[in-house]
């Protein structure tokens, strides 16, 4: 992974972030998230995985239901956020459309996925702090603004 601050204003930061092959998406943004100290941000990102792993949140269960994408896949489209989880953590929240081979998409909430050959991330910090809270009654952590 390679990352360069590109603007800073009035303490708000904006990063590209390039993973290289191999990495697994989530856990190197999450990383990145947590050694920079954000803890409000948008993202967007493009680029292609290996694998990848999306979900389909059902409410009844309380989970994501995995839906995997086992090939080259493109990242058409992904768009999220992150926030500061009940442990004090950066948490990601990203949603993601993937082109396959013969045109057709997938998507859903990103779980993971593996870096090939690049996936492009623009960072922009949020100019106050945001946090995400477990709801018990969802199943999920949500973005709390009175927190």
């Amino acid at each position: 992974m390679k990352s360069r601050l590109v603007n800073e204003v009035d303490g708000q930061r904006t990063f590209v972030v390039v993973l290289d092959p191999g990495e697994e998406a989530f856990t190197t943004l999450t990383a990145f998230a947590a050694d920079q100290k954000l803890d409000g941000a948008s993202l967007t990102a493009i680029g292609a995985f290996e694998r990848a792993t999306v979900g389909w949140f059902d409410l009844n269960a309380k989970t994501y239901r995995r839906i995997p994408i086992d090939e080259q896949c493109e990242v058409l489209s992904a768009i999220g956020d992150i926030a500061l989880g009940d442990d004090g953590q950066p948490s990601l929240h990203i949603h993601a459309v993937f082109g396959l081979s013969d045109g057709s998409t997938r998507g859903g909430h990103l779980l993971e996925g593996i870096v090939r050959p690049t996936l492009e991330v623009t960072l922009v910090e949020a100019p106050g702090r945001l946090r995400r809270s477990r709801r018990p009654e969802l199943g999920i952590a949500l973005i709390d603004l009175d927190a």
